[in-house]
């Protein structure tokens, strides 16, 4: 064998040597020992012993070192504001660190202080909190049955008013209106208003035949009988 063949295998057989010293290490020759089961380790390197909480890292959530290794639960963190611009993950816990300066709603920007319309009856505002708050508009009382509504418009008005029901026939307020040979109808106010009722206030009355017989009867009354002329 040549010398230079006998010099390689020295290597080889030396470098065997140290890898199989290497891992034939005892647990003292550890430069922290077999630490499993005895403590637990965070990234820097610091020990933490049994049952300790600690933080493994800057952006970790805490642990619990247990026999078995480090157990990590993640807690219930704070809810992130839904208009929140920027985020930082520099803790266990996101951290809203900018909120925007606008409302946004139904897909649409508002500046802070800005009101607007979302229709005719609905009016709006942007507020400090970056909450928009909306307030509906109040109707006066009609004084008809048949409103309509006018283009732009919030509340209905009454172009044939006032009127009221009778059943399904629309009759006006202020004069009272023969419904058949029986009935006349009327439109009341309700009190103190100048609202009507919606439906017709409606009296029975007496028919021409009726009303014949009666004055034939009040005749009758007043003509005395002959019998008692002395």
């Amino acid at each position: 064998m040549s010398p230079y063949a006998l010099r390689s295998l020295f290597v080889f057989a030396s470098l065997t040597l140290s890898v199989a010293a290497e891992y034939s290490k005892s647990e003292i020759d550890y430069d922290f020992g077999d630490y499993r089961g005895k403590w637990c380790l965070d990234d820097h390197g610091f020990v933490y012993s049994i049952g300790e909480v600690y933080f493994p890292g800057h952006t970790a959530c805490p642990c619990t070192c247990t026999e078995d290794g480090p157990i990590c639960i993640k807690p219930s963190c704070p809810r992130i504001h839904p208009k929140c611009t920027r985020i930082i993950y520099k803790s266990c816990c996101p951290v809203c660190e900018a909120i925007s300066r606008v409302c946004i709603h139904k897909g649409k920007t508002y500046r802070v202080l800005e009101e607007f319309m979302l229709s005719p009856c609905e009016r709006c505002r942007c507020g400090a909190n970056r909450e928009v708050y909306c307030t509906v508009a109040e109707c006066p009382g009609l004084h008809c049955v048949n409103p309509i509504y006018e283009p732009h418009q919030c509340c209905p008005v009454c172009k044939n008013g006032p009127n009221c029901f009778v059943g399904n026939i629309v009759i006006p307020a202020g004069v009272r209106v023969e419904i058949d040979e029986r009935n006349v109808c009327f439109c009341s106010y309700k009190e103190g208003t100048w609202e009507t009722h919606h439906q017709a206030t409606c009296e029975v009355q007496e028919t021409k035949n009726e009303r014949d017989e009666t004055f034939e009867q009040m005749d009758r009354q007043l003509i005395p009988k002959l019998e008692t002329i002395p």
